[in-house]
């Protein structure tokens, strides 16, 4: 059997690539995984939050959280991204046709246990389709550099155009 090819979506901060990836997921079936979402309170954002395709939220980073993990002002809650996350793509990878994973970034790699996670469903044999970060990491780059890898390059302009392609 062939390993299907993964997408993956980058761009800057705020360029659309959760909304482009929500998008993406309306049209699929047999999927499964978790994307992130900004906490907002009085517009300003305050955190990032965890949604699983089965339905289970958890904080992922909040500016209020006391960590050893930490992007920017926000601390790093590991323990939700292990246990919600990383517990989503585990099952997805087991269950589910196609894995979802919304972001594979700073917040995200402060976590052993999710790099295992995503190297693990790389080469699973099922379709990956998430967002990876701009930042040029070890791990990061690996990931961008696979052969299975169609990368799509984000902005507010160019979603109605990278759906189109995808489908």
């Amino acid at each position: 059997m062939e390993t299907p090819f993964h997408i993956l979506l980058m761009g800057k901060p705020r360029s659309g690539k959760t909304t482009l990836l929500k998008k993406i997921i309306s049209h699929l079936d047999n999927c499964g995984g978790f994307y992130t979402e900004e906490i907002l309170k009085d517009n300003q954002r305050i955190g990032f939050k965890i949604k699983t395709l089965d339905g289970k939220e958890a904080i992922l980073a909040h500016q209020d959280i006391k960590s050893k993990f930490h992007l920017g002002r926000y601390g790093i809650n590991l323990k939700d991204l292990e246990e919600v996350a990383v517990k989503a793509v585990e099952e997805a990878k087991e269950k589910k046709k196609i894995i979802i994973i919304d972001e594979i970034g700073p917040m995200e790699l402060a976590s052993q246990r999710f790099k295992e996670a995503v190297i693990k469903t790389f080469s699973s044999g099922k379709r990956v389709v998430g967002v990876i970060h701009r930042k040029q990491t070890e791990f990061l780059n690996t990931l961008k550099r696979r052969k299975d890898i169609v990368l799509f390059e984000v902005s507010l302009d160019n979603q109605q155009e990278i759906l189109k392609k995808i489908f």
